[in-house]
């Protein structure tokens, strides 16, 4: 199973020379990916919600991007998260998809992602989120492409987007355009886990 750490939006202060390392291949890809779609930071950030400031950041590794903003950043590039994280780009997948092998993204806060399922072939992701108390996905609502379908399983989940907040018991399903700005949180005192699935992802 891989397993990948991913610290919340903030300045890096001390960490060892592998995790420094990782922020710098993911932001050497980010900024070549942008460059070779002839965007500008400010371009970069209109299409996904951040700021230019923390793009900029995010490229020379000085900071660790948050799972949400991951997200948003594939999408505007047109690649996979993966692709950020790991570089690889994996064959065409096997029927099954066991658990052992599935990719596992957690941030220090308390939040993993789980992919089930990344299929560029067909423009669907298939991920459970798990959200510890108190957490988010990112730190302010985002957007990118797509079309978000979202089932909580267990315990409380609110989703803001645009100027709307849903709150979300075991069983609801909630779904949106991802072009709209949003934001999962658990306002909740245990774990919040959900199944989610993204359409219409760039191969």
């Amino acid at each position: 199973m891989t397993k990948t750490t991913a610290r919340p939006d903030a300045e890096l202060a001390d960490t060892d020379s592998a995790a420094v390392e990782t922020l710098h291949a993911i932001g050497t890809r980010i900024r070549s990916l942008r460059s070779r779609g002839n965007l500008t930071l400010q371009e970069l950030g209109e299409m996904t919600g951040l700021s230019a400031s923390m793009l900029s950041l995010v490229e020379r590794g000085k900071t660790s991007p948050s799972i949400g903003t991951l997200v948003a950043i594939s999408y505007a590039l047109g690649v996979h998260m993966r692709d950020l994280v790991s570089g690889d780009r994996p064959s065409e997948p096997d029927p099954v998809s066991r658990r052992e092998e599935q990719p596992e993204f957690h941030t220090p806060s308390g939040v993993r992602r789980r992919v089930l399922r990344d299929d560029r072939q067909r423009g669907l992701e298939v991920a459970v989120n798990e959200y510890a108390p108190g957490t988010s996905s990112a730190e302010r609502p985002l957007h990118h492409e797509g079309f978000e379908y979202g089932v909580l399983i267990e315990g409380k989940l609110v989703v803001q987007i645009g100027d709307e907040e849903y709150q979300l018991r075991p069983g609801d399903l909630v779904s949106y355009n991802s072009g709209v700005p949003h934001r999962i949180s658990n306002p909740g005192k245990r774990m919040a886990r959900a199944l989610w699935v993204n359409l219409d992802r760039a191969e």
